[in-house]
């Protein structure tokens, strides 16, 4: 939080000066989270266009079809958050599994990843690194991290580029590491 993920990711799709296309998994399932989403709205650029995926962000991304060649989904934790509590409905969380929630976000990303290559969107997804922090008491949050965990791995495994934010850098992880397999 605070890190300039999301600032970040607009800045990149600012330089493409290519049409852009929002897609945003936050809910506004309070005031303050409310007053998160408002202001991220306010900080777009007039012409982007916005679509509210929460879920099925395939999908969403699918009928918003227009002349946006670049897409930023912003957030992959919240999509994953998003994800166990459907999976989870009025129960505990913990009641669900790691693998129904895997399973559950497989197909969230290749939903996502199939469009994107269906339409040539320049895709920038946004997401926390959440397996550099302490390890959680509560099974639910142990199997989110993992399944996050999983999805990053996924995701920066087709991506040209990853960066982590770190107070406001960006550092860019290829370069650090060995090279791609």
């Amino acid at each position: 939080m605070r890190s300039g993920k999301s600032a970040f990711a607009e800045q990149l799709a600012m330089q493409s000066g290519r049409p852009v296309l929002f897609v945003a998994t936050a809910q506004a399932l309070d005031d303050e989270m409310g007053a998160r989403i408002a202001a991220h709205q306010a900080a777009r650029p007039a012409g982007w266009r916005t679509v509210e995926a929460p879920l099925d962000v395939g999908t969403a991304v699918a009928g918003a079809a227009g002349d946006e060649q670049v897409a930023i989904l912003d957030c992959i934790t919240l999509l994953v958050m998003n994800c166990l509590v459907e999976l989870a409905g009025a129960r505990d969380l913990d009641v669900v599994s790691t693998a129904a929630l895997q399973k559950r976000v497989d197909q969230e990303l290749a939903g996502v990843l199939d469009v994107v290559r269906e339409r040539r969107l320049a895709l920038i997804v946004v997401s926390n690194e959440v397996g550099m922090g302490v390890i959680p008491v509560v099974p639910s949050a142990r199997h989110y991290g993992d399944v996050l965990g999983r999805a990053n791995q996924r995701l920066a495994g087709v991506a040209a580029a990853v960066y982590l934010m770190v107070a406001g850098i960006p550092v860019d992880v290829r370069r650090l590491g060995p090279p791609p397999r």
